[in-house]
Protein backbone atom coordinates (compact mmCIF):
# COMPACT_ATOMS: atom_id res chain seq x y z
CA UNK A 1 0.00 0.00 0.00
CA UNK A 2 2.73 2.56 0.71
CA UNK A 3 4.60 1.70 -2.46
CA UNK A 4 1.56 2.58 -4.58
CA UNK A 5 0.95 6.02 -2.53
CA UNK A 6 4.46 6.54 -3.12
CA UNK A 7 3.92 5.79 -7.03
CA UNK A 8 0.79 8.01 -6.77
CA UNK A 9 2.74 10.99 -5.84
CA UNK A 10 5.90 10.80 -7.41
CA UNK A 11 6.33 14.06 -9.80
CA UNK A 12 3.67 15.90 -7.65
CA UNK A 13 4.43 18.63 -5.41
CA UNK A 14 3.27 17.38 -1.84
CA UNK A 15 3.00 19.38 0.98
CA UNK A 16 5.04 22.35 1.44
CA UNK A 17 4.98 25.75 3.66
CA UNK A 18 2.53 27.51 1.75
CA UNK A 19 0.06 24.49 2.15
CA UNK A 20 0.93 24.16 6.30
CA UNK A 21 0.00 27.86 6.61
CA UNK A 22 -3.44 27.52 5.07
CA UNK A 23 -4.43 24.41 6.80
CA UNK A 24 -3.45 26.42 9.90
CA UNK A 25 -5.66 28.87 8.63
CA UNK A 26 -8.64 26.39 8.16
CA UNK A 27 -7.96 25.25 11.75
CA UNK A 28 -8.33 28.38 12.94
CA UNK A 29 -11.82 29.35 10.47
CA UNK A 30 -13.28 25.73 11.89
CA UNK A 31 -12.59 26.58 15.87
CA UNK A 32 -14.28 30.07 14.80
CA UNK A 33 -16.91 29.11 13.19
CA UNK A 34 -18.07 26.66 16.04
CA UNK A 35 -17.58 28.74 18.56
CA UNK A 36 -19.37 31.98 16.95
CA UNK A 37 -23.37 31.84 15.57
CA UNK A 38 -24.38 30.44 12.95
CA UNK A 39 -24.48 33.35 10.65
CA UNK A 40 -21.02 33.46 11.01
CA UNK A 41 -20.52 30.01 10.43
CA UNK A 42 -22.49 29.93 7.57
CA UNK A 43 -19.99 32.32 6.03
CA UNK A 44 -16.82 30.82 7.46
CA UNK A 45 -17.48 26.68 6.36
CA UNK A 46 -17.84 27.60 2.39
CA UNK A 47 -14.48 29.65 2.64
CA UNK A 48 -12.59 26.36 4.66
CA UNK A 49 -13.97 24.40 1.59
CA UNK A 50 -12.63 26.76 -0.78
CA UNK A 51 -9.02 26.90 1.07
CA UNK A 52 -9.15 22.86 1.87
CA UNK A 53 -9.73 22.43 -2.50
CA UNK A 54 -6.83 24.71 -3.06
CA UNK A 55 -4.20 22.89 -0.57
CA UNK A 56 -5.62 19.53 -2.28
CA UNK A 57 -5.03 20.90 -5.63
CA UNK A 58 -1.49 22.47 -4.59
CA UNK A 59 -0.61 19.45 -3.05
CA UNK A 60 -1.44 17.00 -6.13
CA UNK A 61 -0.25 19.01 -8.89
CA UNK A 62 1.79 17.86 -11.32
CA UNK A 63 3.41 21.43 -12.36
CA UNK A 64 5.45 21.59 -9.71
CA UNK A 65 7.69 24.81 -10.81
CA UNK A 66 4.39 26.60 -10.40
CA UNK A 67 3.90 25.44 -6.94
CA UNK A 68 7.65 26.12 -6.03
CA UNK A 69 7.16 29.68 -7.15
CA UNK A 70 4.02 30.40 -5.15
CA UNK A 71 5.28 28.87 -2.52
CA UNK A 72 8.50 30.93 -2.80
CA UNK A 73 6.62 34.64 -2.75
CA UNK A 74 4.79 32.90 0.22
CA UNK A 75 8.17 32.53 2.32
CA UNK A 76 9.47 35.92 0.88
CA UNK A 77 6.23 37.64 1.87
CA UNK A 78 6.59 35.66 5.56
CA UNK A 79 10.22 36.55 5.76
CA UNK A 80 9.86 40.34 5.32
CA UNK A 81 6.99 40.19 8.01
CA UNK A 82 9.21 38.23 10.21
CA UNK A 83 11.91 40.16 9.61
CA UNK A 84 9.96 43.45 10.74
CA UNK A 85 9.57 41.82 14.05
CA UNK A 86 12.78 40.38 14.58
CA UNK A 87 14.08 44.16 14.07
CA UNK A 88 11.73 45.97 16.11
CA UNK A 89 12.59 43.32 18.88
CA UNK A 90 16.46 43.75 18.60
CA UNK A 91 15.92 47.74 18.97
CA UNK A 92 13.58 47.01 21.81
CA UNK A 93 16.52 44.95 23.55
CA UNK A 94 19.24 47.43 22.54
CA UNK A 95 17.03 50.77 23.59
CA UNK A 96 19.10 51.23 27.20
CA UNK A 97 22.66 51.00 25.38
CA UNK A 98 21.63 52.71 21.88
CA UNK A 99 20.06 55.33 20.25
CA UNK A 100 18.36 54.83 17.11
CA UNK A 101 18.70 57.06 13.89
CA UNK A 102 16.88 57.58 10.75
CA UNK A 103 18.87 59.07 7.78
CA UNK A 104 16.49 61.52 6.22
CA UNK A 105 17.29 60.51 2.35
CA UNK A 106 17.46 56.65 2.67
CA UNK A 107 15.55 55.67 5.56
CA UNK A 108 18.26 53.80 6.82
CA UNK A 109 18.64 52.64 10.32
CA UNK A 110 21.88 54.11 11.90
CA UNK A 111 22.50 53.01 15.33
CA UNK A 112 24.62 55.00 18.09
CA UNK A 113 25.69 54.57 21.54
CA UNK A 114 23.94 56.46 23.82
CA UNK A 115 25.39 59.44 26.12
CA UNK A 116 27.47 60.66 23.30
CA UNK A 117 25.87 64.14 23.18
CA UNK A 118 25.18 66.42 20.51
CA UNK A 119 27.11 64.78 17.35
CA UNK A 120 27.48 64.42 13.05
CA UNK A 121 26.38 61.19 11.96
CA UNK A 122 26.91 60.49 8.02
CA UNK A 123 24.63 57.82 6.48
CA UNK A 124 26.98 54.86 5.54
CA UNK A 125 24.80 53.83 2.79
CA UNK A 126 24.04 57.54 1.21
CA UNK A 127 26.41 59.55 2.90
CA UNK A 128 24.44 61.96 3.95
CA UNK A 129 25.18 63.99 7.44
CA UNK A 130 23.00 65.04 9.67
CA UNK A 131 22.89 65.88 13.52
CA UNK A 132 21.51 64.27 16.16
CA UNK A 133 21.33 64.30 19.85
CA UNK A 134 22.41 60.51 21.60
Amino acid sequence: MRERFARFMAGRNGNDQLNTFLLVITVALLVLGSIFTKRLGAVLYPLMFVILVLVYFRMLSRNVYKRQEENGKYLRWRMKQTGKLRLAKERWQQRKEYKFFTCPSCKTVLRVPKGKGKIKLVCRKCGTSFMGKS
